[in-house]
């Protein structure tokens, strides 16, 4: 089984062609969303056997995250339950489809999140990322999970997908993020995260160059892989040996890009378990034939999700065809 911990939350999207109430504010309609939600639910669409570990809140938008997760087949026996209303983010999208947040996140229930005692025995994939990695108390609790089951030997994956709005201290963050760095086997980030991280934002006399040596220096902090998606102009792969991969991205218009980088997560970890390389010694071994299938699918993937509003994954059947 692998398993995503993180939070779930409602998005708040704009309505169609940019509606409005009748009081002129925007029509906003509420959409099932978060990272590792998004994760969990992409990787049940595609067949894996999934878990999700999260708390979730028993209010209207509480039930329908885990109607979300049933009807994709996610195993939701690890969410613990509160009653703490649910997180809330008004997503504002752009005119290049790409999204950016504000949350409502006060007292809600994904921010009390406790460590389990255990875990199943066939969890061998362990996922994390977003804002459950910055919001306190809960923040605490992940990184505590991550560190735990990487030491019994569990594949962990991180995406750290900056919300620079919840972060109020980025040199504390960015420090709290290499400390995670020995416990990871695969990160995966966004080309603007891996700026952000690497403190390296517009502006900057050499972005480029100062993301390709964060990159290098996270490798050699201890992830087996890294794989940084750079938007329509695919994914790319580096791995500890010096190997670098690069796939084009799949072309399709664009309606947003809610939910594409989770996509790429769920495609990633879907694809490495068929190469049957959810462990460090087996991301070791992979060639630059394996990656470039393994980066292709997870592009195929998030074009999908790209094509249409709001964080929905693709189902195996449509990448089938």
């Amino acid at each position: 089984m692998i398993v995503v911990a993180g939070e779930a939350l409602i998005d708040l999207v704009p309505g169609p062609r940019g509606g409005a109430a009748e009081d002129g504010l925007p029509a906003l309609l509420p959409r099932r969303g978060g990272g590792p939600y998004n994760t969990a639910v992409a990787l049940g669409r595609l067949g894996a056997t999934v878990g999700f570990c999260s708390r979730i809140s028993r209010d209207a938008f509480g039930d329908s995250l885990l109607g979300g997760l049933s009807a994709a087949g996610v195993d939701a026996r690890l969410v613990q339950r509160g009653d703490e209303p649910t997180t809330l983010a008004v997503a504002d999208i752009g005119a290049d489809g790409s999204a950016g947040y504000g949350f409502y996140a006060g007292g809600t229930a994904d921010r009390l999140f406790t460590v389990p005692d255990a875990l199943p025995p066939s969890v061998r994939a362990l996922s994390f990322g977003t804002c459950s990695l910055v919001l306190e108390p809960g923040a605490t609790a992940y990184e505590t999970l991550l560190r735990r089951e990487a030491g019994r030997g569990v594949f962990t994956a991180l995406d750290p997908n900056i919300r620079a709005g919840l972060i109020p201290d980025p040199a504390a963050y960015r420090a709290r993020f290499r400390s995670w760095l020995p416990h990871v086997t695969l990160l995966k980030l966004s080309e603007e995260d891996a700026r952000w991280l690497a403190d390296a934002g517009p502006g900057h006399p050499d972005g480029d160059g100062a993301v390709a040596s964060a990159v290098r220096e996270w490798l050699a902090a201890g992830p087996a892989a890294v794989v940084l998606t750079r938007g329509a102009d695919g994914l790319t792969g580096w791995t500890r040996d010096g190997s670098v991969v690069s796939v084009p991205g799949v072309r399709v218009p664009v309606v947003d890009t809610i939910g594409a980088g989770d996509t790429v997560n769920a495609a990633l970890l879907h694809r490495l378990d068929a190469h049957e390389a959810l462990s460090r010694p087996a991301v070791a071994a992979l060639d630059a034939d394996d990656w470039r299938d393994i980066l292709t699918f997870a592009a195929r993937a998030a074009a999908l999700t790209c094509s249409r509003a709001g964080a929905e994954p693709p189902w195996a059947a449509e990448l089938e065809r």
